[in-house]
């Protein structure tokens, strides 16, 4: 399906369009604006975002070398569809690197940040009973990212920023069915952990609550509960 380009979100800088463009694509995959399986018209796009069609190849390029768009013949351009292998990849490496995390997190991060992490999630809660807030996963996003960085480990930082973007986007797929009670209630579990500074327990619980994330996803799916046993004695 072919989608209208939203054009106010993106300023271009003449010296990076093409760099420009694969952030505003992804932003567009994220937001919604483009999902799973729809074409990218690339002049179209060009037209609409008052660029030429070489920067907009030059992305396009880009986002299929990261895998999020595929070539398909006859067709063109398109947003990769996620499959169940691709979701299980995605997850089962979110765990090891953020078990890892985590692990670091409860010996190197200070009380300081600890207390501050904890303020945030206060703060989550209290959007419970804001209804102008529709969704929580902004907030718990920047849990996660907040114990990746506590970690203080820069290559596992890099790792992790190369598979954010499919991160968010399985997130945001997963997010259409989670409610923001849920959201407060999973991500307490990490908060303790992280004060409780035991590392096994730490990793273990963060590998099975990225585990419980990925259970959601494949029930969702309606994929057979047999696999799913399966999975999880590969994982935990």
């Amino acid at each position: 399906m072919d989608r209208q380009v939203q054009t106010q979100p993106l300023i271009i800088q003449k010296q990076n369009i093409s760099e420009e463009l694969v952030k505003y694509i992804k932003q567009q995959i994220i937001s919604g604006e483009l999902n799973p399986g729809d074409r990218i018209v690339e002049t179209k796009l060009a037209r609409e975002l008052g660029v030429s069609q070489t920067p907009v190849r030059e992305a396009i390029r880009h986002l299929h070398g990261e895998g999020i768009i595929t070539i398909v013949p006859n067709k063109g351009p398109m947003v990769r569809t996620l499959d169940m292998k691709d979701v299980f990849e995605i997850y089962s490496v979110r765990s090891m690197l953020e078990g890892l995390a985590i692990r670091l997190a409860t010996q190197n991060a200070t009380d300081e940040q600890i207390a501050g992490l904890e303020s945030f999630y206060g703060e989550m809660k209290q959007k419970l009973h804001d209804d102008s807030v529709t969704s929580l996963l902004h907030d718990s996003s920047h849990i996660h990212r907040a114990i990746i960085e506590m970690a203080g480990h820069s290559r596992l930082l890099n790792m992790y920023q190369s598979i954010s973007f499919q991160i968010s986007l399985v997130n945001r797929l997963l997010g259409a069915k989670s409610t923001k009670q849920k959201e407060v209630d999973q991500h307490l579990e990490l908060i303790e952990a992280l004060k409780k500074k035991d590392p096994d327990s730490a990793e273990q619980t963060m590998r099975k609550h990225i585990f419980r994330s990925y259970r959601d996803f494949v029930q969702l799916t309606e994929k057979k509960e047999q696999q799913l046993e399966f999975d999880e004695k590969l994982w935990l």
